[in-house]
């Protein structure tokens, strides 16, 4: 005899498959006596049900997908660390999957999460497509979008309020007696450049000072070591005494324009970034900078998904907005 199927446990036991699918699921009442012989059922024919046929039956694989864009940008390293690691807390585990910004690759990788039959997918993406938003929507699996640059009033996400921490970084500054702050921006047009930038302005403004913005090439440390000359110009006929980057790999490129010629910092100036990668605390000097809680905000997005999964209180029925940190290192110097 073959191994034994869930029809062998129904004939042996006198009852119907439903009945002793309900018994192994534990999904609906089953009346003591019937569960007492599929049970006894079971342990006399030594029926051993497949974990996936299981699933399969009850559509639940306790699988989420996630698909990133890429594993080797560190911010998207640490999103899927807190993903994962929650995940597991819940008794989930997860499947990934890389698109490198391939608009192609997503949707392929949307298709092979939904043949692998997970119950929910992330997307980590810098900016997804509409054609892929659609896609997602078309699975009708439950989803969260970490996605930088895309706010919806459709669609929320866990993110940090860009606007509200520059603007602490800025009059972090100006409390501690910095008379001119420089802005050092991309000319990227993303959600997320203009939100830094607005923060900027509404701390010069509630200061009555006077807005000093240079725009970059890119966000890279060569775009920051570039413009090294143009920005220490406007800084000497200005009094400019510090320069805020738009991000971290800007401010260390500009840190090295100065060092390289002659420019203590923060001595003579004081230099901030954004986000706080890895080496913006390994660098010399330290980088201030705004320490974004990707860990937290991949934490926050596998609870909501898996409470969507279950149908229970959908916790992003706005926006889920946390808190940054301010790292005041030594590339900042205080007046006061």
């Amino acid at each position: 005899m073959g191994q034994p199927t869930i029809k062998d446990v129904a004939k042996l036991a006198g009852v119907s498959i439903s009945t002793v699918s309900r018994v192994m699921n534990n999904s609906k009442p089953v009346s003591p006596e019937a569960k007492r012989k599929v049970l006894d059922a079971i342990n006399k024919l030594d029926f051993k049900p497949n974990e996936l046929a299981r699933s399969l039956v009850m559509r639940k694989s306790n699988l989420v997908g996630v698909i990133v864009s890429d594993l080797g940008i560190e911010y998207m390293a640490h999103l899927v660390r807190g993903i994962e690691e929650i995940g597991r807390v819940y008794k989930y585990d997860i499947l990934l999957s890389s698109s490198y910004g391939a608009e192609d690759a997503i949707n392929n990788a949307i298709d092979f999460l939904a043949t692998k039959q997970v119950e929910g997918l992330v997307v980590i993406d810098e900016n997804i497509s509409d054609e892929s938003l659609l896609k997602l929507r078309e699975t009708k699996i439950p989803f969260v979008l970490l996605d930088k640059y895309y706010f919806s009033k459709n669609l929320h996400t866990v993110r940090i309020d860009y606007k509200k921490e520059e603007y602490k970084l800025i009059k972090y500054l100006l409390d501690n007696g910095h008379k001119n702050v420089l802005f050092l921006e991309s000319k990227d047009d993303n959600i997320v450049k203009k939100a830094k930038l607005e923060g900027y302005k509404k701390a010069i403004e509630e200061n009555k000072k006077e807005s000093f913005i240079v725009e970059l090439d890119g966000l890279t440390s060569n775009d920051g070591y570039n413009i090294g000359k143009k920005v220490i110009e406007l800084c000497k006929k200005n009094k400019i005494s510090a320069v805020a980057c738009e991000n971290d790999e800007v401010a260390i490129g500009f840190i090295d324009y100065c060092a390289d010629n002659g420019i203590n910092v923060p001595k003579d100036l004081s230099v901030t970034g954004f986000g706080d990668r890895s080496i913006a605390n390994i660098y010399r000097p330290n980088l201030t900078t705004v320490a974004i809680p990707h860990y937290d905000i991949g934490a926050i997005a596998i609870r909501a998904l898996i409470k969507r999964i279950k149908d229970e209180d959908d916790i992003l029925t706005e926006d889920w907005i946390i808190d940054a940190n301010l790292k005041i290192r030594q590339s900042s110097k205080s007046f006061s």
